[in-house]
């Protein structure tokens, strides 16, 4: 039991609830309806949170969010006047408290990716003007080659340890503090989490989610009997929007665990009658890849909502556990947004909503890109006339923009139009296929990311005299990262040797290593001297350049890769559907 806070806190706040009833709904207003609410809530380690108790530990962290507003900073406040508040924690219960503090107070939580290292952790938290970083002992060291002041932005006492005797005195200064006032709530502008994403350029965009859009999330049909498994970091947008919000609406309980494990899931289900959960990537085929059990349908988990699923695996999926595998598709920007069409077409990410004008465009020629046309089989047929990037026309106001980033605000505007940055295709239903990612974009097991932070760690390697960084179609869903190395002039390429290089560099994302590496004898170039990847992305591995592999992508050893292999792989792809999705 939390203990922050106490009754009074809950009884006006359960009256600002009422009050905003009629009003937009906003995250805010979600937390007041549960301010009294002693069911649902977080359960984390054997240990519930009802609502009213997530509230009252909230309320007591806006208390202090209220405070630090009126203490100097010694560097640049956030040019709108903001508070942000760093959070670098995985699923615990204080990530919670903290957004719905942020909530309350009309202060703004900024997922920390704790996959980031070095210079690009460091440009996370200093681009978004974060005033307090609240982490733990565990991702703590993450920082110790980092300057608090110059490389981060903060005041070194403003990076707190939830674990710590001084965070835990701030928490008890603050208990009895009173709520905020109806009168000072926050209304559906305000900025409420900035969500990291990946840019064609390699540096990260920060997506502005007001606590407005952020609530349309709340109407996905849970009640408060529903029990929801949060297998997504808090710091992804899928975690909040088909999630925690969700469950903030309708009095729902969710499941916390730190960190998403396949092997724990079903028990996981089993214990807390589990009726939903969501994913995004490769955790369907992590959980299929653990040995089959007689109690395998034991649970009472309804459905999972799991985009970028392969349809094999939806398959199988429901084959051995009975739960049916549905995929969507929702862009950080929160600007489009697919509705599941069911069975009758695997692998699909959906239909639109019915007003908005939704459309595949060619992006070389603004113009729409013809159907997809499928064989006997299902394959596509005509990938160079039907995938080009999935586009909004009727932008409107829904766009929210990225913090920080006015130029990422107009390349994903141009034109009047949102560009997504995802390619796909369109059959004769308007059903919606996904085709990968545009320009540099990678996505691996779930997380996007570009190829050219990758380049610049790898270029560093003596041998190395060019590098060209690109995605390979996973067999299953998503990318696998290539890596094509012009080495320099008669230096062999060392296997071992390089594993040893990457392991060695702080700040390789911990999706960044390379599975395959091609060694060419010299990059393709355009006529401006620019790395051409079109030719390289064109053949992936299909070459007969010398290649090394790693086998398991969860080993760190490269050996060749053979035409057995390649052959091996082909197959895997052709079963999943993937032979078509190479962009040439």
């Amino acid at each position: 039991m939390s203990g922050d806070g106490n009754d009074g806190q809950s009884e006006t706040l359960a009256a600002t609830g009422a009050e905003l009833a009629s009003s937009p709904p906003t995250i805010a207003g979600f937390l007041a309806d549960r301010a009294k609410d002693s069911g649902g809530g977080i359960r984390f380690e054997g240990v519930r949170y009802t609502w009213a108790e997530v509230v009252r530990a909230s309320a007591v962290r806006a208390a202090l969010i209220e405070q630090w507003r009126t203490e100097p900073c010694p560097n640049a406040h956030p040019p709108e006047g903001g508070f942000h508040i760093g959070v670098l924690l995985d699923n615990v219960p204080e990530y919670v408290f903290w957004l719905g503090a942020a909530a309350l107070a009309g202060a703004t939580v900024v997922g920390i990716n704790p996959t980031r290292r070095g210079a690009e952790l460091a440009r996370d938290i200093h681009h978004t003007h974060c005033r307090v970083l609240v982490t733990d002992a565990e991702h703590a060291p993450l920082l110790d080659t980092l300057d608090p002041t110059n490389d981060l932005g903060l005041a070194s006492e403003a990076i707190l340890d939830v674990a710590s005797a001084s965070y835990l005195d701030l928490l008890r200064s603050q208990e009895g503090a009173a709520p905020p006032s109806t009168a000072h709530l926050p209304g559906p502008a305000a900025l409420w989490v900035l969500i990291f994403t990946s840019g064609s350029t390699g540096a990260p965009k920060a997506v502005r989610t007001s606590q407005g859009r952020a609530a349309t999330y709340g109407s996905l049909g849970f009640s408060a009997d529903d029990v929801l498994y949060c297998a997504m970091p808090l710091f992804h947008g899928n975690a909040l929007t088909a999630n925690l919000v969700p469950a903030m609406a309708s009095g729902a309980t969710v499941v916390l665990q730190r960190r998403f494990s396949a092997q724990a899931f079903l028990a996981d289900a089993r214990t807390h009658g589990v009726t939903y959960f969501n994913t995004v990537g490769r955790a369907i085929a992590y959980i299929l890849a653990t040995p089959e059990t007689d109690h395998d349908t034991d649970h009472q988990v309804k459905v999972v909502l799991a985009p970028e699923t392969a349809a094999t695996d939806a398959r199988a999926f429901r084959s051995r556990f009975g739960i049916p595998v549905i995929e969507g598709y929702g862009s950080s920007e929160g600007v489009i947004r697919m509705i599941p069409v069911g069975r009758g077409k695997p692998g699909a990410l959906g239909r639109p909503d019915a007003d908005a004008d939704v459309v595949v465009i060619d992006p070389d020629t603004d113009t729409e890109c013809a159907v997809a046309a499928f064989d006997g089989d299902g394959r596509l047929m005509n990938a160079g006339a039907a995938i080009g990037e999935i586009v909004r026309r009727d932008l409107g106001g829904r766009f929210e923009g990225y913090y920080n980033n006015p130029e990422a605000d107009a390349a994903r505007t141009r034109n009047g139009w949102f560009w997504s940055g995802d390619l796909g295709f369109r059959d004769a239903d308007g059903v919606f296929y996904f085709a990968g990612r545009d320009l540099d974009w990678l996505r691996v097991d779930g997380e996007n990311f570009a190829a050219a932070p990758v380049e610049r760690i790898i270029d560093r390697h003596p041998d190395v005299a060019g590098c060209a960084v690109l995605g390979v179609p996973d067999v299953a869903t998503g990318d696998q990262v290539l890596a094509v190395l012009e080495l320099r002039a008669g230096v062999p390429f060392d296997p071992s040797g390089f594993a040893a290089f990457l392991l060695a560099q702080p700040d390789l994302g911990t999706k960044w290593s390379p599975r395959f590496i091609r060694i060419v004898r010299s990059l393709p170039v355009t006529g401006t001297n620019k790395v051409d990847k079109k030719p390289l992305r064109s053949e992936g591995w299909r070459t007969s350049d010398p290649i090394w592999w790693r086998r398991d992508t969860r080993s760190t050893v490269y050996e060749r890769f053979t035409e057995v292999a390649s052959d091996t792989l082909q197959r895997e792809m052709d079963r999943n559907g993937r032979a078509g999705l190479v962009a040439g």
